[in-house]
This record gives C-alpha cells, structure tokens and sequence, in this order.
C-alpha cells in the first residue's frame, strides 16, 4: 500500500483581483490511496492599482505557487482569478503575459547578449526601431545597467547582474502588473534599494502594480504598501505594511523554519 500526492491550486477569486480556496480529500482506489494536498487554499485578495505587494512565508507555504498562477504558468483546479474583472482564462495567454509579467528567481537571457535580451520583448510587439532603442534606454539608466554589460551574454554576467538584467527586461515592457520572485536575493544592498526606489516611483507615477515575493523582511518593509502572509498555503494575514508586527513576523518565520527542518531530519 502506498500514497500517491497530488498538489491542487483552488481557487476561490483573486481579483488584481484574486482568491483561492479548497477542502481536502481522499480517494481509495484498491489499495492505494491518493491523498489530495492543497498548495494553496482559502486565498481571496484584491490589489489595488499602484499597489507594492510584499508575499512573506517561510518556505513551501505557497509563495512561488501563487505568482505562477496569476499569469497562468499554472492553473487552478477550481475557483476564478480576475485581470480588471474578466477571468485570466477569458484573456488570450500572449497578452495576458504582456500585462502581467512574471520575473523568476533565475531567469535565463536564451543565450542572448544584454542588448539583445532587453530589446526582445520589444521586438515581439512590433514596436518602431527608435521606440525600441528609447525604451531599452530608459530603463538601463534608471536601474544603472553599465554599458558595457549590453555585449555579454549571461555566461559572463554573475548571479546578481543575471538578475537585475532580467528585472529590466520585464520593466522595459512596462506591464501592468509585475511578478517579482525574490527579486533581491542576489543583489548587493545598494542595488536592492535602487530596485525598491524604481519600483516605487513607478507604481506611484504610472500606477504599475507589484507582488514580490520576499523572504528579506527588511526591505519588504522599506519597499512595500502591503503584506500577504502565507502559511501551510493559507493567507493568514493581508495588511498595510504599516500595521504588520515585523518582529513578531520574522520570529514566527524562524520557528516555521526550525519545525520544518526538524521534520525532514
């Protein structure tokens, strides 16, 4: 006898607006049983335009999860997720994307230069040479992309610079939402800030909403409006960043932490 899992994403509504919700279950078939587990469950949330969104959890608790399902690299098993109101499902997936723009923890520049990766997005939408050239940089000065990055490839770029490269390209498309998962984690302190400080002048001035997911509480705090708490895939706390017990935050964090550790050993 043995347990088959399988992971569900259920959503209940989450309108950027956005929500999940699920009841676990079991089936037997003969003799084995496949246990249902929820990666995400009872999650209803809305943003709200220019909004910078902080998602905190200790790992596993469905941070990354969430991301992938608000611009469709993984699907609900139940439930509705809204973009201005209409189902993502309603929305073609090639321009949803283009709205809703997700920058993973280690994204790949597909053997491009830096030039070449920032202007490709550009390039898929058919805008005008010039537009593209003023685009790309705009956005190289504003996040202090050195020139002589533009002719590497990432093979010659570290971690870091890999990272904030592929944070530009998504700001260079200027989405109306953007997906950032830990977008700092590689990024010395200086760097990190000018991040926060860009990102905040854009939600404020063109009114961009921002969910990043972040396990660097201190800059979730300097940089964020709002905080998601997830836990075990459920939202125990959607609040002004203002309002959150950070200290509090960061000791349940460690003690979440510790019992998982414990538990794998």
């Amino acid at each position: 006898m043995h347990t088959a899992r399988t992971n569900q994403l259920d959503v209940k509504q989450v309108s950027l607006a956005s929500g999940i919700i699920a009841s676990a279950k079991h089936r037997q078939r003969s003799t084995v049983f496949a246990e249902t587990h929820y990666l995400l469950k009872d999650i209803s949330f809305e943003t709200v335009q220019g909004d910078r969104i902080a998602i905190v959890g200790a790992s596993g608790s469905g941070k990354t999860s969430l991301l992938r399902l608000l611009n469709r690299l993984s699907e609900p098993t139940s439930g509705v997720i809204l973009f201005n109101q209409k189902a993502l499902t309603q929305i073609p997936t090639l321009t949803l994307r283009q709205q809703i723009v997700l920058v993973l923890q280690e994204s790949k520049l597909l053997g491009m230069t830096v030039q070449q990766a920032l202007e490709y997005p550009l390039v898929l939408r058919q805008l005008p040479k010039q537009a593209i050239r003023e685009r790309v940089q705009k956005w190289s000065d504003r996040l202090h992309i050195p020139s002589e990055w533009l002719s590497r490839t990432e093979l010659q770029l570290s971690v870091g610079q890999r990272q904030l490269v592929a944070i530009t390209r998504a700001l260079v498309t200027e989405p109306s939402v953007l997906l950032l998962d830990e977008p700092m984690s590689a990024l010395d302190v200086g760097r990190s800030e000018l991040l926060l400080n860009v990102l905040r002048d854009t939600t404020q001035v063109n009114g961009m909403t921002v969910l990043m997911v972040n396990h660097q509480l201190e800059l979730a705090e300097q940089g964020c409006n709002r905080v998601l708490y997830l836990e075990q895939g459920r939202l125990l706390q959607d609040i002004p960043a203002t309002q959150m017990d950070w200290q509090a935050l960061r000791q349940a964090l460690v003690q979440a932490e510790a019992q998982e550790a414990e538990e794998w050993s």
